[in-house]
């Protein structure tokens, strides 16, 4: 039996546990690289833990972390704690991870949504083909835009993310070879939660001609999201349903299943699986559109319920990227 209390350790730095008065054999913690707020990706990893702990029957504990430090901390203070399995969602922590696991051989980490090299037996990965689904959005951006221009925006340069950028600008290209794609990035000290910068992003990229936008920012969305209500031209947007929030204006979703993703790879774990290693894509159900879900799409209030033969494309697409006839090369390797 495992209890829980709230401590500081002066001249240590502070470490906030979280309480319990019905601990469980096991315990699961997630720690997020930033705080979770209304990020609705760091929501997602909030939700899968809840979900594998009930499945699994474990006792399941959220750390935020809200800078470099505290990621380390929060890590540290997980295996302290006696978690069974550590839960870290993004890159920020492949550098943490490769420092602490060899130090914890009885813990086990969980790396969502990125992976290392040379990993330790107890170190395991889920990552996500990104870039087949922003392909799709691409694809329905290519025709739906008037102007023959569209755009991304993007919260960092860096090569993960490009399986957001370049998967989106493929798409658009192959179906319309002349189209022009815009690719703006966030950057400065918060690029994954600033929707002041975001939307500024969006807004010139519009005034640029683009008509269509793809929201990849993470917290920075619902600037972006704003700005679409404001100057009425249409985005996607990522990970979740986000269609309510500008009804007429968002066209599609690329869904992320982070917390379906978690609840496999955690189960694959307590199996005793070794070196577990999972890349979840359209064929897997770990990455899909709204436009490809039947259960979802009527009452969505996206756009894209409105255009049956954009629907009737995408699917066909779809269908062909998971039966392997359309390869598409991933993006983050070819930077």
């Amino acid at each position: 039996m495992r209890f829980w209390k709230a401590f500081v350790a002066a001249g240590f730095g502070a470490v906030a546990l979280a309480s319990s008065a019905a601990a469980q054999d096991r315990l699961f913690v997630y720690v997020s690289p930033d705080p979770i707020g209304v990020n609705p990706f760091l929501q997602l990893g909030r939700t899968g833990i809840e979900a594998a702990g009930e499945q699994y029957g474990a006792e399941v504990v959220t750390y935020e972390s809200r800078t470099a430090a505290e990621r380390v901390e929060n890590v540290n203070a997980a295996v302290n704690e006696g978690a069974d399995i550590v839960v870290l969602l993004g890159f920020e922590f492949n550098d943490v991870v490769r420092e602490v696991a060899p130090t914890a051989p009885d813990t086990q980490f969980l790396i969502v949504d990125q992976c290392i090299e040379d990993r330790p037996e107890n170190v395991h990965c889920a990552v996500f083909r990104e870039y087949e689904a922003s392909y799709l959005l691409g694809v329905e951006a290519g025709m739906l835009s008037e102007s023959k221009r569209v755009g991304v925006v993007g919260a960092l340069d860096i090569p993960f993310l490009h399986r957001h950028t370049d998967g989106f600008s493929q798409g658009a290209k192959s179906v319309a070879a002349d189209i022009e794609v815009d690719v703006r990035w966030v950057g400065g000290e918060n690029p994954f939660a600033d929707p002041v910068r975001a939307k500024e992003q969006a807004v010139a990229m519009q005034a640029a001609g683009a008509d269509h936008i793809l929201a990849a920012t993470s917290g920075g969305d619902f600037g972006i999201f704003e700005a679409a209500k404001e100057r009425g031209f249409k985005v996607f947007g990522v990970d979740v349903n986000h269609c309510p929030q500008a009804p007429g204006q968002v066209i599609d979703i690329m869904l992320k299943r982070v917390d379906s993703a978690m609840v496999q790879a955690i189960g694959a774990i307590l199996d005793g699986r070794t070196d577990v290693m999972m890349s979840l894509g359209l064929k897997e159900g770990g990455m899909s559109t709204i436009s490809l879900q039947e259960d979802m799409l009527a009452g969505s209030q996206c756009v894209i319920a409105e255009h049956p033969e954009v629907i009737e494309k995408v699917r066909s697409v779809a269908q062909s990227i998971k039966n392997g006839s359309l390869q598409l090369k991933d993006p983050m390797f070819a930077q």
